[in-house]
């Protein structure tokens, strides 16, 4: 049990304003809670969209950030049976009620009381953390910090992949270079993915995708719609907008009988789409949000090496130079930061 009455943390405080403070080290209150030791954490776009002004995405005033991390297991509570002290853990933030009506349906993901660690309550961007005992998963030693810290967003595109289930040799167009559409992207290649073509107006990201063997175009500079039609011959098998804009593109690159997965969220696009063509081409749209039970799995992927994500983390900071990656996001020049907090 750690003796330290005060942290130091990365905390919320209103539109647009996050502040490195001193605040208490969290105690266990309730006998479900787990107070653990953070190891790392990943700044996640939401993050940044947090504290856009207007803010691009809620959060709560006051609460600490960091939904992303990997953290060791200090003190249980007394309702707790599955962990000890020195477990090493990812945690799973989205918590949901179990009690409303999507959560019975089998759909916590669309719970209707929805809550989340780092968002709405405290999160990981601190040295302690205060977790349920239900949010929390072992993850092996021997996984480096640096993959171990995507655990939580390579969860979210599990939610996705798994839905449209890549078959090896079939071809993938990605639109969005960003750190989800590069995680889709390292997913279909573990699968065995034909050919993967990536598109992006971002040459940061695209010469990172490239030099990780990726097919990739720049939209701005070329017709990336052609492009992706002629490298997948035709069409692409399975197509993601990793963007939250581009469906009326999918729809375009998307081979006969294709599979479209929109993960991408962006509440003010209003994409005009042809829904001729998507009956005519006999297309399967994909909506996912989140993930069902994904942890498990993203754990397995993590820990067996098929799949190893780091080679996409950019930045590893100390959590007292946390605005230094918060601004390399902000400019497009970083797809993972890794937050330490000592």
């Amino acid at each position: 049990m750690s003796q330290e009455q005060t942290m130091l943390a990365a905390v919320f405080e209103g539109e647009g304003k996050l502040a490195l403070k001193q605040v208490p080290v969290p105690r266990i209150s309730n006998p479900e809670d787990v107070l653990l030791q953070v190891e790392g954490a990943g700044i996640c776009g939401t993050d940044v969209h947090i504290l856009e002004v207007p803010p691009g995405h809620p959060a709560t005033p006051g609460a600490v950030l960091g939904h992303e991390y990997v953290a060791r297991v200090l003190e249980v509570g007394k309702g707790v049976s599955h962990f000890r002290p020195g477990d090493r853990v990812v945690v799973a933030p989205n918590l949901y009620c179990g009690l409303c009506s999507a959560c019975q349906a089998g759909r916590p993901n669309q719970c209707e009381d929805f809550t989340t660690l780092g968002i709405y309550l405290n999160g990981g961007f601190a040295k302690y953390s205060l977790a349920p005992e239900r949010a929390l998963f072992q993850i092996a030693e021997h996984v480096p910090l640096q993959d171990a810290v995507f655990t939580e967003l390579l969860s979210c595109v599990v939610g996705g992949t798994s839905k449209v289930r890549l078959q090896p040799g079939e071809t993938a167009a990605i639109l969005g270079a960003g750190p989800v559409g590069l995680m889709f992207a390292v997913f279909f290649r573990a699968a065995g993915a034909g050919r993967i073509v990536l598109s992006d107006i971002a040459p940061y990201r695209l010469k990172l995708a490239a030099d990780a063997g990726f097919d990739v175009v720049n939209a701005k500079e070329q017709d990336a719609t052609a492009y992706i039609r002629i490298k997948t011959r035709g069409g692409a098998d399975v197509v993601v907008d990793a963007v939250g804009a581009l469906f009326g593109q999918a729809i375009d690159v998307a081979a006969v009988g294709g599979k479209i997965v929109l993960f991408g969220m962006n509440q003010q696009a209003r994409p005009a789409i042809s829904q001729y063509d998507i009956t005519r081409k006999e297309l399967t749209v994909y909506g996912t949000f989140i993930g069902i039970n994904t942890f498990p799995t993203t754990i397995k992927m993590l820990e067996s090496g098929v799949i190893k994500p780091s080679v996409f983390l950019t930045h590893q900071l100390p959590l007292a130079e946390i605005e230094r990656g918060f601004a390399a996001m902000r400019a497009g020049e970083a797809i993972k930061v890794l937050i330490l907090p000592s």
